[in-house]
């Protein structure tokens, strides 16, 4: 299936956590004895069309030194290894390539202080964007998709690029939640 654009997904860590501390397979991202988390890498998706390239046979395994040199992006063994084998095989041949691309996609953004956001009054869906795309010149607010969970609480902020990994409009199924939407940002105290 040829790749039409890309999804960068930024986890927010407090919500993910919420339910997770004192889950050792999450010890890594949740527990806090390695600093507190903010926006981290959920992964990096191709897309095709109408829906996305998954599941493609690896030529290269992921190494011990991969997963090393991108805890900080994405703090989870488990996590890392499965994004490369649900979506990164069927963007590159190698693995340290897929986390590269992550890297530099990362590496270019600034992102917003969510924990002061998250104390507005009458925060929306739409004022998460608006925040990301104000601390990140060339970000429109169309390629950036807000998923809420069903209580209203920030998950995920998802990054719409196209096939050049320049911004581009999201598509409704990455867009997320509307800008009048109601939201929170748990601040995991």
């Amino acid at each position: 299936m040829p790749i039409t654009g890309y999804t960068m997904a930024l986890s927010w860590s407090p919500e993910f956590c919420k339910s997770r501390a004192d889950d050792r397979s999450h010890a890594v991202q949740c527990a806090g004895t390695n600093g507190r988390f903010g926006l981290v890498v959920h992964g990096l998706w191709p897309e095709g069309g109408q829906s996305w390239p998954q599941w493609c046979e690896a030529k290269n395994a992921l190494t011990p030194a991969d997963v090393r040199g991108n805890m900080c992006l994405m703090p989870s063994e488990r996590l890392i290894a499965r994004q490369w084998a649900k979506h990164g095989a069927c963007m590159v041949k190698r693995p340290a390539n897929y986390l590269k691309i992550i890297r530099v996609l990362r590496s270019g953004l600034r992102l917003p202080d969510y924990d002061r956001i998250s104390r507005e009054d009458g925060l929306t869906a739409g004022r998460i964007r608006a925040a990301f795309a104000d601390a990140n010149p060339g970000w429109r607010e169309e390629a950036i998709g807000v998923k809420l969970n069903a209580r209203g609480w920030l998950e995920e902020i998802r990054l719409c690029y196209s096939k050049t990994f320049r911004p581009a409009r999201c598509t409704p199924s990455r867009w997320g939640a509307k800008d009048a939407a109601p939201a929170k940002i748990w601040r995991g105290l």
